[in-house]
């Protein structure tokens, strides 16, 4: 919790970085594909406010990626959306944030994941609170330490800046988030994760939105360079299909912004669109000893320090 408030014109400027990034997001991605661009779908919500989804469905290098923009009012915040600030129950709410995920077709290009968002509410007695949120993770099928080194060491120096225990905290905070607790792991290699930021101040606390949500870019847009145009096998397409299914599974039992969404009433086309086109489960796949498959949960998918 801060003294500090904030002001619509504040609101307004996080607002218009946010519009900014989700057309960046989207000119990155659709720079690497060949068939598809996105398509933007605007939306308003009875409650109050709204967004625009911009949805890539079906293109040859990228099989769908969601670039999502929303900014949503909340009259009475659930029991379930507040359980971390129990002072905040029932209380009026403003949501605003982009949140992107890429399925690119490849397997041996990563899946990636970013959310940058502003929360604001006042409490039924009056008080106002905000913070930011946010982060983002990489989730590898076929792992490549030169993938790994570079996405971390990017992280690293957006953060340093910032203090140096930000990206060696934020990263133990992404490890332990994305994390399966019924399969015993990780979801990928992480990134950082970080909630209710508020003690920097507005000014600090936004600068640090933009360098993370730029930082996306700049992390994710030469492993796309690199991996896009290799060859693959369908062997290794039925791999990233099983390994999907992990992905699927944290999105629906655990993702908090998944279930924020859903339980505020939020647009569930919108909020699914994370989920692959494709996807798939098998009942105990043996893999062989020393194979790529094997390494991914056995070095990839295991917290360390890559840089």
């Amino acid at each position: 919790m801060t003294p500090e408030s904030i002001n619509e014109d504040q609101i307004s400027t996080v607002r218009t970085f946010l519009t900014g990034l989700q057309r960046a997001i989207c000119d990155m991605l659709e720079s690497h594909e060949t068939s598809a661009r996105f398509e933007a779908d605007p939306w308003e919500r009875a409650e109050g406010g709204g967004g625009v989804s911009c949805v890539l469905s079906g293109g040859e290098q990228i099989e769908k990626a969601g670039v999502m923009f929303s900014d949503i009012l909340i009259s009475k915040l659930p029991a379930s959306a507040s359980a971390r600030h129990p002072g905040l129950a029932g209380a009026k709410a403003r949501a605003m944030g982009v949140s992107v995920v890429v399925h690119p077709k490849n397997p041996l290009a990563p899946t990636a994941h970013l959310n940058v968002r502003l929360f604001s509410a006042t409490s039924q007695s009056g008080e106002s609170i905000w913070w930011f949120g946010g982060g983002y993770d990489l989730t590898p099928y076929y792992g490549f330490d030169e993938d790994c080194t570079a996405w971390h060491q990017t992280t690293k120096d957006l953060c340093d800046p910032f203090g140096e225990t930000v990206y060696a905290d934020f990263k133990l905070a992404c490890d332990e988030y994305f994390y399966l607790k019924h399969r015993d792991e990780q979801r990928g290699i992480g990134g950082i994760f970080y909630d209710d930021l508020n003690e920097w101040g507005f000014d600090r606390c936004f600068a640090f939105m933009q360098v993370v949500g730029t930082g996306f870019i700049k992390a994710y847009d030469p492993i796309l360079a690199r991996r896009l145009p290799l060859s693959f096998t369908e062997a290794q397409r039925e791999f990233q299909l099983y390994r999907r299914g992990r992905y699927v599974e944290f999105n629906l039992v655990y993702d908090r912004g998944t279930l924020f969404g859903l339980q505020s009433g939020g647009r569930t086309e919108s909020i699914l669109v994370s989920l692959p086109n494709l996807v798939s489960w098998s009942y105990r796949p043996e893999f062989i000893e020393g194979s790529d498959e094997l390494r991914l949960t056995e070095y990839y998918l295991k917290p360390r320090d890559w840089v």
